[in-house]
């Protein structure tokens, strides 16, 4: 039933996020990664399955990227009130993007090196999570660069710098800030959903 729940409420989103979405091109850019993590997942469900917690947690973030990629990210009406509301000059729902791009991931990675042993005592442990989370960020900007590149058209809405100089640097800083938070926030239930399948740090 949680499975049925779980894909119930990413078949939703995504139908809506593309019936009519603000720019084609960008909503496959944005959602494209979502489709990747439900392609990955169906894979690997009987043979490897993930604790309840990085499943909910990757529904989330699907999510987020589904909305995105309907609106884009310097277009979500919720963000443009919340600007308006605080007085402020940006939309800032792609910084909201980008802590999930480190939150989420991070607990992803911190499951598989605990499952398959990869590195032992918990610094290196999250030493490691978090220089693999601003890896994937890192990447991620030069993603968006290359896309700023090869199509005029997709640039100005995928990149969604809204003008601001520093954007790319502070969407690393908001992932590495995500990684963080997840890490302190979440790692003893992890730890204790991962001994009810078990495996133990």
């Amino acid at each position: 039933m949680r499975t049925a729940l779980w894909l119930i409420t990413f078949m939703l989103f995504f139908v809506w996020s593309a019936y009519q979405p603000a720019d084609r091109l960008t909503w496959y850019l944005e959602v494209l990664p979502a489709v990747l993590v439900l392609g990955v997942l169906a894979a690997t469900r009987h043979r490897m399955p993930l604790t309840p917690l990085v499943y909910q947690l990757l529904l989330v973030h699907c999510i987020i990227l589904m909305i995105g990629g309907h609106y884009t990210y310097a277009g979500v009406p919720l963000f443009d009130y919340l600007r308006d509301l605080t007085g402020g000059s940006r939309n800032n729902y792609d910084k909201l993007g980008h802590f999930a791009q480190g939150f989420v991931p991070a607990l992803v990675a911190r499951e598989l090196i605990i499952r398959w042993q990869l590195i032992n005592g918990r610094g290196w442990q999250v030493f490691f999570i978090l220089c693999f989370c601003l890896a994937v960020s890192a990447f991620y900007e030069l993603l968006e660069w290359w896309v700023a590149l090869i199509s005029a058209t997709a640039a100005e809405s995928f990149l969604g710098t809204q003008g601001y100089v520093w954007d790319t640097q502070s969407d690393m800083a908001w992932a590495l800030f995500g990684a963080m938070m997840a890490l302190t926030l979440l790692s003893s239930q992890q730890d204790a959903q991962l001994k009810r399948l078990g495996f133990s740090d």
